[in-house]
């Protein structure tokens, strides 16, 4: 695989924005519906609820259907949009960073004919996953899963939650519980983040280069795009979806104080395993799989689409430009 004609930072960085802002806009109601799945610490198959359920009936167990209806019924339609605003708000930075950080050490991993294997793609996948996340995805993730995290009604104005929206839950977090509660999780985050992109970067980049060699072309067509971008997007998850359940967890709310983020996420894993089981680890990985598979499916769309419009519009006047001054 080599590098074509080097893209300038600043297209990356505006396709990667905008294809951000439309994966958002998009996919937020699964990601909302994940994070309540992996909050809800009851253990449904536990043995006390098997016996309750002889004289109260059938055992009713939650799925990503069920949660979504529970959301849209007790606090409304809107409640499944809570925390997309510090989502669109680090959505910009975060692309940027993601693509500019990518293809940045893409250029580092090349040899000396610009050429990069697939291994360094991987690599450089994991460097951007914790770039973006060191940068961006930390804090802008706590304050997402707190404002999805209240369980209040988005039609009545007088179910007035603790955090109005995404500012004022990072002041009320930053003053109550210091700066440093933003980045609650940064580990696991940074992990979560490198594990998808190295996987998602690499599946995607390895997809599209068999298919182009397949129909002989140099570009794919947006579908195309579309499609391999939801294949990759869907392997990230399905690898890391345990640290992701912590992650959650972690950022939910405050730990005791001088308690380090390592014995957090031991206590939290140990709980985990004795009152929820294994299969725990695995809550809300339905929606998060139909979030994150389609969401990829979009910002490569979008991205390679308007990164595209870009480049061709520059090409366009640049050959233009000879013509004004004859």
């Amino acid at each position: 695989m080599s590098n074509k004609q080097k893209t300038p930072m600043s297209i990356h960085l505006l396709a990667g924005g905008i294809a951000g802002f439309s994966e958002a806009c998009v996919c937020h109601p699964l990601d909302t519906i994940k994070v309540r799945m992996q909050l809800n610490n009851r253990r449904t198959t536990s043995a006390a609820m098997r016996s309750k359920a002889k004289n109260a009936g059938p055992v009713v167990r939650e799925n990503f259907i069920r949660v979504a209806a529970k959301i849209v019924n007790k606090e409304g339609p809107l409640a499944l949009y809570k925390g997309l605003g510090a989502v669109i708000l680090g959505i910009v930075p975060k692309m940027a960073v993601r693509f500019s950080s990518f293809e940045k050490y893409k250029e580092l991993l090349a040899d000396k004919d610009g050429k990069i294997s697939m291994s360094s793609i991987f690599v450089a996948g994991l460097g951007a996953g914790v770039t973006e996340a060191v940068l961006v995805v930390t804090p802008t993730d706590v304050i997402k899963i707190r404002l999805q995290a209240q369980r209040h009604s988005m039609s009545d104005p007088l179910d007035i939650p603790k955090y109005r929206n995404a500012a004022h839950a990072a002041y009320l977090i930053s003053k109550e519980e210091g700066v440093s509660a933003l980045y609650k999780g940064i580990t696991l985050t940074a992990l979560r983040q490198a594990t998808n992109q190295a996987t998602n970067f690499t599946v995607y980049h390895f997809l599209k280069g068999t298919m182009a060699r397949l129909q002989n072309v140099e570009e794919l067509p947006s579908y195309q795009h579309m499609i391999i971008g939801g294949i990759s997007g869907a392997m990230g998850p399905l690898s890391n979806a345990p640290i992701d359940t912590i992650k959650t967890r972690i950022q939910r709310a405050p730990g005791l104080p001088g308690q380090s983020e390592l014995s957090r996420t031991v206590e939290i894993a140990r709980d985990i395993i004795k009152n929820e089981g294994y299969a725990a680890f695995y809550k809300g990985i339905t929606p998060r799989v139909l979030r994150v598979a389609p969401g990829q499916a979009v910002t490569f769309m979008v991205y390679e689409k308007v990164k595209g419009w870009i480049e061709s519009f520059k090409e366009n006047g640049r050959r233009q430009a000879p013509s004004t001054t004859d």
